[in-house]
C-alpha cells in the first residue's frame, strides 16, 4: 500500500504495518541495520549524499533504515509530516530546544513539569541566554501574561508529572499562534494511543520513547515529532551535527512496541481508573489525583481531548514523608524504581527521586508533597496490583 493511503487505516493496524520498507532478501518482520557506515557506489553518489543533492543513507549517525522505520511510524501515528528519534526523552527536549531557540529568547512554561526537564531550562539553557519563565499549567491567563517580545516557544506535559493536570491544548495552541510562538508537548504518558496533540494544533511532540512507546522497560530513547521545516530541518539538524542518535538496536525494540501500544495503553488506564477509584476509598489517602476520578479540575478533557484517564495514578497519605517510604517499602509486587510505561507496576516518591533535584521551594510551589506517591499501573491482575498496597502496614489515623 503506497504512503498516502496509511491515514486511511485504524491506529492499531498503522502501529503495526507502517515505517517498514522491505528489503531484497524479502524479511516479514523489520530488521536491525547494525551498520555505522554505508557504502556509495561511486565518488559522484557519494558527493549527492553528503550535499543533500540525493536521498539515501550516508552514516547512522543520523541516517539508519531501523531508526527511519521508528520515526516514520510514530509520525504517522502522531499524525505529523516527520519524527527525529533521539538517544533519550531528555534528548528529545534538548534538540528541540537547542534547533528552535536562540539566545535572548524565552520560554514560557508549565510549573508541572518532570524534574530533569526543569533542570535543563533552568541551569544549562540559562548558561546560553535563553530565560524560562513557568505558570500554572491551567491558568491560560497566566501563560499569556508571561509571553513577551522574546518568547518563541510554549512548553507543556499533560497530563502533568506527577500530580497529573491536564492543559487545554486547543486553548494553548491558540494563544502560542496568537503570538507567533511554538507549542510543544510532551506526550509521554498517554502516547498518540490516547492523544494526538498536533490535532489540537501544538507544533512539536515530544517522547521519552523509553516509556509506553517501550512499554517493557528494555531501552532509553526518545523522538520529537512534528512538520518538515521545525522538525525535518531545525530538529534534525542538531541531530546530525551533535548526535544525540538513538542506536539501530533501540530502535528496533520501539517499533515492536508500538505494534501493541493501543492494546497496552487501553488495559493500562482500566487498572489505573480501578485503582483511583479503589485508593479514594481508603482512610489512609489524603487526595488522589487521576484525570479519570470524579472531581479531577479538567475531567471534561477526558474523551474530548484525551481518550482515556491514562495509566499513572499519584496520591498522597497522611503522615508525610515517613508514611510514604514505609507504604512504599511495605510494597512486595511492586517495583520501587522511577521509571514508568512498563508492564510491571513501578512505585516511587516523587519529593526523593523524580524531583529531588528541585529545592524544596520548588516542591511546594507545584504541589509535591512529602507524602506524594505516584503509581505508573502496569498489566498485572489489579487485584493484586491492590493487594500489594495493603494500608493495615500504615499508622494509625
Amino acid at each position: 500500500m503506497s504512503s498516502q493511503n496509511w491515514e486511511e487505516l485504524q491506529f492499531a493496524t498503522r502501529a503495526i504495518r507502517t515505517g517498514h520498507h522491505r528489503t531484497a532478501e524479502g524479511e516479514h518482520s523489520e530488521p536491525i541495520f547494525t551498520t555505522s557506515s554505508y557504502v556509495f557506489a561511486s565518488a559522484a553518489e557519494a558527493a549527492a549524499r553528503f550535499s543533500g543533492a540525493q536521498a539515501g543513507n550516508i552514516y547512522s549517525r543520523f541516517t539508519n533504515p531501523t531508526v527511519r522505520a521508528f520515526e516514520e511510524r510514530l509520525a504517522t501515528l502522531e499524525g505529523g509530516d516527520c519524527a527525529v528519534a533521539t538517544a533519550s526523552g531528555m534528548a528529545a527536549i534538548l534538540a528541540t530546544c537547542m534547533g528552535l531557540l536562540r539566545s535572548g529568547e524565552r520560554i514560557v512554561a508549565s510549573r508541572s513539569l518532570f524534574g530533569s526537564t526543569t533542570m535543563l531550562f533552568n541551569k544549562y539553557l540559562a548558561r546560553f541566554g535563553i530565560e524560562t519563565v513557568y505558570v500554572p499549567p491551567t491558568d491560560l491567563g497566566a501563560w499569556e501574561a508571561a509571553i513577551d517580545d522574546r518568547t518563541r516557544l510554549l512548553f507543556c506535559e499533560t497530563p502533568s508529572n506527577p500530580l497529573m493536570e491536564m492543559v487545554d491544548l486547543r486553548q494553548l495552541a491558540d494563544l502560542a499562534h496568537r503570538h507567533d510562538c511554538l507549542l510543544a508537548v510532551d506526550n509521554c504518558f498517554c502516547t498518540p494511543a490516547l492523544q494526538r496533540p498536533l490535532e489540537f494544533g501544538a507544533d512539536v511532540v515530544v517522547h521519552s520513547a523509553t516509556k509506553y512507546l517501550d512499554g517493557q522497560g528494555r531501552c532509553v530513547g526518545g523522538a520529537v515529532v512534528g512538520n518538515r521545516q521545525i522538525v525535518g530541518e531545525e530538529v534534525y539538524g542538531v541531530l546530525r551535527t551533535a548526535g544525540v542518535t538513538l542506536s539501530p538496536f533501540n530502535a528496533w525494540i520501539f517499533l515492536k512496541g508500538l505494534e501493541t501500544l493501543e492494546l497496552r495503553m487501553l488495559a493500562h488506564s482500566q487498572n489505573a481508573a480501578q485503582l483511583a477509584a479503589w485508593l479514594h476509598t481508603q482512610p489512609a489517602v489524603a487526595q488522589v489525583y487521576y484525570p479519570g476520578l470524579p472531581g479531577h479540575p479538567q475531567q471534561h478533557l477526558v474523551g474530548s481531548q484525551q481518550r482515556t484517564g491514562g495509566g499513572i495514578v499519584t496520591f498522597a497519605v497522611h503522615g508525610g514523608q515517613a508514611a510514604a517510604w514505609q507504604l512504599i517499602d511495605a510494597t512486595r509486587l511492586l517495583s520501587i524504581t522511577a521509571n514508568l510505561g512498563d508492564t510491571k507496576t513501578t512505585i516511587t516518591h516523587p519529593a526523593t527521586t523524580t524531583h529531588g533535584r528541585l529545592t524544596a521551594e520548588e516542591r511546594a510551589a507545584v504541589g509535591i508533597s512529602d507524602g506524594l506517591i505516584r503509581i505508573a499501573v502496569g498489566l498485572e491482575s489489579i487485584h493484586d496490583i491492590q493487594a500489594d498496597l495493603a494500608f493495615h502496614t500504615l499508622p494509625p489515623l
